[in-house]
């Protein structure tokens, strides 16, 4: 008969293992998921400012008038870079070129999206002009000051559900070299 309680014993103590054995794997698995979605909302779903910039222009012509007013065709490449695990949808802007603080151009980056961790990338036909009272020390120097300046407006969806407004700014300075008619650097804040 002795032996009979030591095997029920026995029984009881194996079904106790058992169930703390399971309390131990699951409570394994809540920690574990508990980490997987804290790492996933810090850093999955964290929603970053996209960048707004202009490249290197390709200057198609260059003219000057007496060193006192200037005339310039390019293509602006326009990038709009994502830094985000969802698509920025933005809505149409346009990007003021200024000389001396007077707008002397513009150009018109239309309705898009940038996709996902990506990059969108336009290029836009600009047409700048200065009048003489605008122009004049920057050309007779040689080289002329150009800035870009512009406002985006959009929002990054993420996981299709959630939605986040971001609104980007570009303020870059062209520097263009006017005896060899080219670009000398764009620098972006």
């Amino acid at each position: 008969m002795a032996e009979k309680g030591h095997a029920s014993y026995s029984v009881e103590e194996d079904k106790r293992r058992k169930r703390m054995k399971w309390a131990a794997y699951i409570a394994a698995f809540v920690v574990f998921q508990t980490g997987v979605i804290l790492v996933f909302a810090l850093v999955v779903m964290k929603v970053r400012t996209p960048k707004f910039r202009v490249g290197d222009l390709d200057i198609t012509s260059l003219t000057t008038t007496n060193n006192a007013s200037f005339d310039i065709k390019a293509v602006a490449p326009i990038r709009i870079k994502n830094n985000n695990f969802g698509p920025y949808k933005y809505d149409a802007t346009t990007v003021d070129f200024t000389y001396g603080g007077a707008t002397v151009g513009q150009a018109a980056v239309p309705k898009g999206t940038a996709g996902f961790m990506g990059t969108k990338k336009l290029d836009v036909d600009v047409e700048l002009s200065s009048s003489a009272s605008t122009a004049g020390a920057g050309i007779s120097a040689g080289v002329l000051t150009l800035e870009s300046v512009g406002t985006m407006e959009g929002k990054v969806e993420m996981m299709w559900i959630f939605k986040k407004k971001k609104a980007i700014h570009m303020n870059c300075t062209i520097l263009v070299n006017v005896s060899s008619k080219t670009l000398q650097s764009v620098t972006c804040q």
